[in-house]
């Protein structure tokens, strides 16, 4: 907890800092139409940085990722503070932390803290069945607590239930196509796209109407093909058995935590349908009453889970902080590199990515094939919430419209920003907390281009077989 407080503490410092030397300066938003693509280097280099350093020199990265993070934040930020002055460089820093990153991580390190006081007593074998049943019920439960959430709670019984099992990287990659993803695809507590689109206006159970089959398809198929290739691997293995079973009965200790859970889910819908009108301005970054009552309150709820868990249910859970940390120093670094990426995506046909932006309609009308894929691919590798509002509005941003004549075409747009944040480790949030909790059990996890030859291989078959059925 200590670190915790270190790490939040130094990332205040660096805020308040410019904040303070800077506070009577001006500053303006940032043009995706004035930016050449050459300005999205350093998100690049960030992304090679997390592919290529475990891989290459894996002493240093394991000591210094955190500053390597930092280093391409500022590869964006020097050259912006040079061309365009040094308060925009700061408006955008103060901007993608305070508004992005800070309501992120807080979300993150609730759900984390929460669901790491959930233990599954007593012992569970992870025979075929057991894991493709524990994928299925994770996969349910994404949609109505969240990809993370879910995430987050499954994916330490799994590894428990698999520790006894030589072949276990298929088990986390299937878990992360599955829960971490493809199964928040029905409401829009699910996955943030689908919360931004309903916060636009579409309807709460639209999603589920209009995604069903696409996910039943998908979540079925990807079950079967783990179930096949789980036996296949559990008989290669001999059909190994657990040596020393518990004498603990199955059930569940810190069940508090089940109730904070829902409050965290709660306290995140809450905060998307009330709007006071009050807001604050911090170097001319807006931040919204409902958004700051929203984290105090996440806050306090991973604090209530820390004083009604008691540390043996933490320690029996295999529970530290090293992977929150993990994902707080690298995301920093992420969501600053990524800033140009994002205004040039969100210029439209006036930025530097034109071309992908008018991939998706011909003559006026939408071509429902190319924004699933367009949506679906930037959402694999940046944030899959603006990316999704880019091309929500890009098909005109009526809700009503889109819900409508057009439906298939927010369809294509839901279905690819949520469906694909599967294709990288940094696709969606809780992939990364998957990968570092994995790793700190001992399971070896493929590199992030290790990662994709599964993902491409298993789930871009599958993506073009909706493409054929459902959007041409």
């Amino acid at each position: 907890m200590k670190r915790i407080g270190c790490t939040l503490g130094g990332l205040l410092a660096l805020l308040l800092l410019p904040v303070v030397a800077l506070a009577a300066g001006g500053h303006h938003d940032l043009k995706g139409e004035e930016l050449s693509i050459f300005w999205v280097i350093p998100f690049v280099c960030m992304l090679l940085s997390i592919a290529l350093g475990p891989l290459l020199t894996p002493h240093f990265w394991h000591h210094h990722f955190g500053k390597v993070a930092v280093f391409w934040g500022l590869a964006f930020l020097v050259p912006c503070a040079i061309a365009f002055g040094v308060p925009t460089a700061i408006y955008q820093l103060l901007h993608a932390v305070l508004q992005e990153y800070v309501p992120f991580i807080i979300l993150l390190f609730a759900l984390f803290t929460v669901a790491g006081g959930v233990r599954l007593k007593g012992t569970l074998v992870g025979t075929p069945v057991v894991n493709t049943g524990l994928l299925a019920v994770g996969t349910i439960l994404a949609s109505w607590m969240g990809t993370t959430g879910a995430a987050m709670l499954l994916i330490r019984p799994l590894l428990r239930a698999n520790a006894h099992r030589r072949y276990r990287v298929h088990s986390v990659v299937f878990f992360i196509f599955l829960v971490a993803n493809i199964g928040g695809s029905l409401t829009p507590l699910g996955d943030p796209p689908l919360f931004l689109g309903f916060l636009k206006g579409v309807d709460f159970f639209w999603t589920m109407k209009h995604l069903f089959e696409l996910t039943l398809l998908l979540s079925v198929i990807l079950l079967a093909v783990y179930f096949v290739v789980d036996t296949i691997l559990y008989a290669k293995e001999g059909r190994p058995v657990v040596e020393h079973s518990s004498d603990e009965k199955l059930g569940l200790d810190g069940k508090v935590n089940l109730l904070l859970l829902l409050c965290i889910v709660g306290g995140v819908l809450f905060s998307g349908m009330w709007n006071p009108g009050v807001q604050f301005s911090i170097y001319g970054v807006t931040v919204e009453l409902q958004n700051l009552v929203r984290d105090i309150f996440l806050l306090g709820v991973a604090g209530a889970s820390m004083k009604l868990t008691t540390t043996e249910c933490r320690q029996l859970n295999n529970f530290t902080w090293d992977p929150i940390l993990e994902v707080a120093k690298l995301f920093i670094g992420i969501f600053v590199s990524m800033i140009p990426a994002i205004a040039i995506l969100r210029a439209g046909e006036s930025g530097a990515l034109a071309s992908v932006i008018s991939a998706v309609s011909e003559n006026g009308q939408p071509v429902n094939s190319m924004f699933f894929w367009c949506t679906g691919l930037l959402s694999s590798f940046l944030d899959n919430a603006p990316t999704y509002l880019v091309f929500f509005n890009t098909a005109g941003g009526d809700p009503v419209h889109l819900m409508g004549e057009w439906a298939m075409t927010l369809t294509a747009i839901s279905a690819g920003a949520v469906f694909m944040g599967s294709v990288t480790y940094i696709g969606n949030a809780p992939n990364f907390m998957v990968l570092s909790i994995a790793k700190e059990n001992k399971v070896p996890m493929p590199s992030f281009f290790g990662y994709m030859m599964w993902s491409v291989g298993i789930l871009f078959p599958l993506f073009a077989l909706l493409t054929w059925i459902f959007f041409i």
